[in-house]
């Protein structure tokens, strides 16, 4: 199948041929056409499926085939939870729309109002924000949502959890009632489905499963170590293997701060992302980690959000987090469209909980790296499990040593998916090839 077959009008075809678009992806095939045809939509997807080109390639064909005259209003307003992922889903969208008379603006917080004024003047058919902000520019004028005609919340689950369920309720009250509302959300929590009954009228569902993303082009592996010796072994890797580009999670703000400092106190410079970081900090660390003149980039779960970065060559989870659906979204953040990548999951004497959950739902035992050097059996009896067979030959530590560089380990493959390569991974010992 390739977009033609989608319906979709030609100038998003071209757009989408010059970008270098050629296959759909699973979710792009299951939601395009439900929402060309003016369904509501509950999406359950996580970043690096294709889903903003699932909602926003059917949005903008209707837009083509229906014009707006006069003045420009805001007709689509899209909702996310941190500037980062505002601004990549505008920039998309500026490239789907290339072809077509539709502005769209960005609009968030930490940065001055007054660039966001002057664009709301001129008009702008597609508005793109986080909660915050808009409340603000709604408050004071500047803002007008009563001829909105298409709504998204997107990472809505992510608006949740840092609190945004208000402002999203003072927001959907400014909307007109007959529109079309589509919501994606990595995870589907309670607090989700209540939203979705409330802004949604008769909504087809899609989803697809975190089964598929994390498996099957992922290397994952488990390395139980107690709390004091993460910062060795987190060092211990990036020395050994020399990542080209490698993203470490904290469960915290403060937590990021700690590993940025220790990594700098052990020569291996790093730079965090997290909620109390400004824009001008957090773009600078982004720029820097996508052009590869920063190697290692740490930060938060909800920071992450608006990390586009196709070619991480390693996730490393130096918390496990404690809800399992999160971990399957931090180590999509490799392994993009398809892409190989390399995922290493650190389990202290704490984390035995969080690890069965993971491993529950994501319905496979994570190969243990028992012959890294800090490795505890004291981390792995807290588990609660029978110990997981022993692995051969994927140590870190306590093997011969090797005149192969990090970059000779691994074997390079081509994806069908929308990027112009990728790269199907594998460790020697046991895990060659993408899964």
């Amino acid at each position: 199948m390739d977009f033609s077959s989608l319906n979709l009008c030609q100038p998003l075809l071209d757009a989408l041929d010059e970008i270098g678009y050629v296959t759909p992806t699973p979710i792009q095939v299951q939601a395009i056409p439900e929402l060309i045809e003016g369904r509501d939509m509950l999406g359950c997807a996580q970043t690096g499926t294709g889903k903003t080109a699932a909602f926003a390639l059917p949005i903008l064909d209707a837009m083509a085939e229906d014009p707006w005259s006069g003045s420009r209003r805001i007709r689509v307003l899209m909702l996310c939870p941190t500037r980062e992922l505002a601004a990549q889903i505008n920039d998309n969208i500026e490239n789907y729309a290339r072809h077509l008379d539709i502005r769209s603006m960005v609009m968030f917080g930490g940065v001055s109002q007054r660039p966001q004024e002057k664009l709301l003047r001129r008009g702008v058919d597609i508005l793109v924000a986080t909660p915050g902000r808009l409340l603000d520019l709604i408050s004071q004028g500047y803002v007008d949502l009563s001829h909105v005609q298409f709504l998204v919340l997107d990472e809505a689950d992510r608006m949740l959890d840092m609190g945004f369920i208000r402002d999203i309720r003072k927001i959907l009250a400014q909307i007109p009632k007959k529109r079309q509302s589509l919501l994606f959300s990595a995870t589907m929590p309670r607090s989700i489905v209540e939203l979705s009954r409330d802004m949604l009228d008769d909504p087809v569902s899609v989803s697809i499963t975190p089964e598929s993303t994390t498996v099957e082009a992922i290397e994952q592996s488990l390395m139980f170590v107690m709390k004091s010796d993460k910062r060795g072994l987190l060092r211990h890797i990036i020395e050994e293997e020399r990542p080209k580009k490698v993203l470490v999670f904290s469960r915290t703000k403060h937590g990021c701060n700690r590993i940025v400092k220790q990594l700098g106190q052990d020569g291996i410079e790093a730079l965090a992302i997290h909620g109390n970081k400004s824009q001008g900090a957090r773009e600078k660390a982004l720029g820097r980690f996508r052009k590869g003149t920063l190697q290692v980039l740490v930060a938060t779960d909800v920071a992450s959000r608006g990390i586009d970065v196709s070619d991480i060559s390693h996730v490393i989870n130096l918390d496990l987090p404690n809800e399992p659906e999160v971990y399957v979204h931090r180590i999509g953040r490799t392994g993009r469209a398809g892409q190989g990548g390399i995922t290493i999951a650190f389990c202290d004497e704490g984390e035995g909980e969080y690890l069965r959950g993971i491993e529950k739902m994501i319905r496979q035992d994570i190969p243990v790296d028992e012959n890294q050097p800090f490795h505890s059996e004291n981390a792995r009896s807290r588990k609660g499990d029978k110990a997981p067979k022993k692995q051969q030959n994927r140590g870190r530590g306590r093997r011969q040593p090797s005149n192969h560089k990090f970059s000779a380990k691994r074997s390079n493959g081509k994806s069908n998916h929308q990027s112009n390569g990728g790269r199907n991974s594998g460790r020697n010992g046991g895990r060659n090839g993408g899964r």
